[in-house]
Parts: structure tokens; sequence; C-alpha cells
């Protein structure tokens, strides 16, 4: 175990630097080992490069990020003015706050961890946020049910949710990619934000960014 155990040590915390537009870049902390949530994904870098181009207001706005791993994206909204809630599951808040303390004296607004599991109790995430940011969180069957019932629990008719998501084409991805969407259709309206959009340098023909809100009820529900 000799060996085995010294890689995992030296990979145990390897940084990821994101440059932003003004002043320092955001130091992002990742994990080697534990699994999807530890390491800047493309789509979360497109996502929180897309928030700086100024496309969505987001000064004194509350923001919620779903499954955010590193936090990269919802810290960017907190450099960016807006009062951010970062939320992963309860073996990710080390790394988060480890993130927000890394990057504190760059944030304009406020940003603090909690845990949220998806299909649970929503409360205190209420009154629903301005913003619900989310990159690459649809990846496996199980989590579309309890994903859709927490967007469903926590958005407002005002909320707006910006998904990114790489489009995968390997293994059962496009079955799960096609059944989130339709499984959304129903209570949400989709925008695909184009290309030219996005942020000059951090895009790619594969990486999509939603604007998705609630369908307006009309009469009694």
């Amino acid at each position: 175990a000799g060996p085995r155990r010294l890689r995992a040590a030296a990979m145990a915390g390897f940084v990821r630097e994101l440059e932003r537009r003004a002043g320092p870049a955001l130091r992002l902390e990742q994990r080697a080992a534990g699994g999807v949530g530890c390491v800047v994904w493309d789509a979360a870098l497109v996502l929180a490069k897309f928030l700086e181009t100024g496309a969505c207001p987001l000064a004194r706005r509350h923001v919620l990020e779903l499954g955010a791993g590193t936090g990269a994206v919802g810290i960017m909204a907190a450099t960016l003015g807006a009062n951010v809630t970062v939320t992963d599951l309860e073996e990710l808040q080390e790394l988060l706050m480890v993130n927000i303390e890394n990057n504190k004296h760059l944030v304009t607004g406020s940003v603090r961890a909690k845990v949220l599991k998806w299909g649970e109790d929503v409360t205190e995430f209420q009154p629903p946020p301005d913003y619900i940011l989310m990159a690459d969180c649809i990846y496996y069957e199980e989590s579309l049910e309890p994903l859709l019932k927490t967007l469903k629990d926590l958005t407002g008719p005002d909320t707006c949710v910006l998904c990114c998501y790489e489009q995968r084409t390997m293994g059962k991805n496009p079955e799960i990619e096609r059944k989130y969407f339709e499984l959304l259709q129903r209570d949400f309206e989709l925008e695909k934000i184009p290309l030219d959009r996005h942020d000059e340098e951090y895009r790619s023909e594969d990486i999509h960014i939603m604007n998705i809100h609630r369908k307006q009820t009309v009469g009694p529900e």
C-alpha cells in the first residue's frame, strides 16, 4: 500500500485557477478521491464564465446552487455581488467551506454552504431564490426524479434556473438526458442560450446552457 498511499496523498488537494475578468483568479481546491463532486467540470467553468458576461444581473440577488461540488459557479456569482447558498451532500461540505474561505476576499455579495439532498424538504431554503444554478447535474437516472422534485419545490414564478451541461454520447447518457428534459418540460419552459452569448473563450459546441422557468399556471392548479 506504500506507493499507492503516497500517490493518494500527493493528489489529495490540487488547485484549479479560474481567472476572472476583473481582479484575481478564483482558487478552487479539488479532491482526487471522493467521486464526481470533487473536480471543477468543464460545464461549471462555462456557466461561471457566462455569469461574468453580465447577461443575468446578480448584484444583491438571492442565488442557490444545486450540486455545487467545488462551489466554482456559486462562488463566482458571489464575486459578482450575489447572495449565494451553495448546496451539496454532507460529504462535500468540507471542500465547499475550504473554497469559500480561500476566495472570501473576492466576494462582494455573500456565500455560505449548506447540505441539500435532492428530493428532501427545502423549507429552510425558502422563499424561492431569484436564481438557481446547476452545472452538470444530470448523470444518474435515479437522481432525476428527486432533482425535479427539488426544482419544483424551490422555484417561484420569477425564479430563473440556469442549467449548464455537457452533452455526452457514451452509454446511457443520451437516454438519461432525453428523459430529464422530457420530465422537466411538464412543469417548466426551456430556452437554450445561444453559443454566441457564452463567454467567447469558455464555450464549447457540446456544452449547453438552458434558461428554465416555471410554466405559468392559469386558474386553480
